[in-house]
């Protein structure tokens, strides 16, 4: 699904010399180099504070505790996600509130939160999913209306821009209160280990999760808040410093691959394709997932993988029927769109090194099967 030692070979000078250097200076954890990247990443995102952290899990969880959110207390968020979305708001004795997702972006529906806010309701957490960020206007202006906190779980659409109504454009991660993001291998910008960070414009909550991510303290052996110890390290600086002036390029490769899967799929009447204006839209393409509307999505994960053509189902089970997340307040009626896609969805390669004979291969291969 990704070519990360190709694109290694890319900028493998740089890395090697940054890694050999954290060895000879032995600035292991919270050294330069991850100064650097902080620094680095502040000024790409434009935005205040960034605050580097363990993996993204963490940085979700950090961003919550930030925001002094209490047990008891609801956090919408989307069901058709990843599981750490939800897992952390379990971990913190936080009352997760899964609602259902639009059909045209994946991304969580508007009017679904709009039927969830109760008095209960603190928090809303929007998922940037497979790479395109979500409703932000719609959704800050429910969460202004309601004096509500928002949280962008933005792991998938690093360096994707939101653009408003007005024309203005801002990084998707730091449009809500705090942004979180990962860093894992995989991502738009990886690392070659785990990783993740926060970011806010919020000095007030800044400082907080500064503590928090090093055992509550501020000050050695004095612990003002409840903490964790969750720390990029300085190895995984180096990497993510030199992938960063890189990013944009990343992610119009990707772009650039994904309108490629498009133009070969639009006449196809049993695939959906992300519905994406490429002049004017802004989709960086974590994944590539179409829809198989036919039936045979099943059969053909089975006939892509004996082509060998890496494929994958994000999601095969959505969050309100996993055994960890099942409550009764949920009716099964109320996630109709991500029950469809769990039947329906299938991400193809996507990643920055693709190239034309690669591309051909993948599309005529899914053609050939889907008639």
């Amino acid at each position: 699904m990704v070519d990360l030692k190709s694109q290694y070979e890319h900028i493998k000078e740089e890395i090697n010399a940054g890694i050999q250097e954290v060895l000879d200076t032995t600035t292991y954890i919270n050294g330069p180099k991850v100064h650097e990247f902080q620094k680095n990443l502040e000024s790409y995102l434009d935005v205040k504070h960034v605050i580097p952290c363990a993996n993204g899990t963490d940085a979700l969880q950090i961003a919550m505790m930030g925001m002094g959110l209490k047990p008891g207390d609801e956090v919408i968020t989307a069901d058709f996600t990843f599981a750490a979305t939800v897992e952390v708001v379990g971990l913190l004795g936080l009352t997760p509130v899964l609602v259902d997702v639009e059909e045209d972006t994946m991304n969580i529906s508007v009017e679904a939160i709009k039927k969830a806010i109760t008095p209960k309701t603190k928090a809303i957490v929007p998922v940037h999913l497979f790479g395109r960020a979500a409703n932000m206007a719609a959704i800050m202006d429910l969460a202004n209306e309601h004096n509500l906190f928002v949280i962008e779980d933005n792991a998938q659409a690093i360096g994707a821009n939101y653009t408003f109504a007005d024309g203005t454009k801002k990084k998707a991660g730091t449009i809500g209160h705090v942004g979180a993001t990962s860093f894992f291998p995989s991502k738009n910008l990886g690392c070659y280990g785990d990783g993740g960070a926060i970011f806010t414009n919020d000095d007030a909550l800044a400082h907080t999760i500064r503590g928090i991510v090093n055992h509550g303290m501020y000050e050695r052996y004095h612990h003002d808040v409840v903490g964790v110890n969750s720390r990029l390290d300085s190895i995984q600086a180096v990497v993510l410093n030199a992938k960063l002036p890189q990013l944009d390029t990343y992610n119009q490769a990707r772009k650039n691959a994904a309108k490629v899967y498009n133009d070969a799929f639009e006449t196809n009447e049993h695939i959906i394709t992300p519905k994406f204006d490429f002049e004017r839209d802004d989709h960086v393409f974590h994944q590539y997932v179409i829809r198989i509307t036919n039936g045979k999505r099943d059969a053909l994960l089975t006939h892509l993988q004996e082509k060998g053509i890496p494929c994958a189902i994000y999601y095969p089970i959505p969050l309100h029927k996993q055994k960890a997340y099942t409550d009764e307040r949920y009716n099964d009626a109320d996630f109709a769109v991500t029950n469809k896609f769990v039947d329906e969805v299938i991400a193809l390669p996507m990643h920055t090194e693709l190239d034309k004979e690669q591309l051909d291969f993948i599309t005529s291969t899914v053609l050939e099967f889907v008639l």
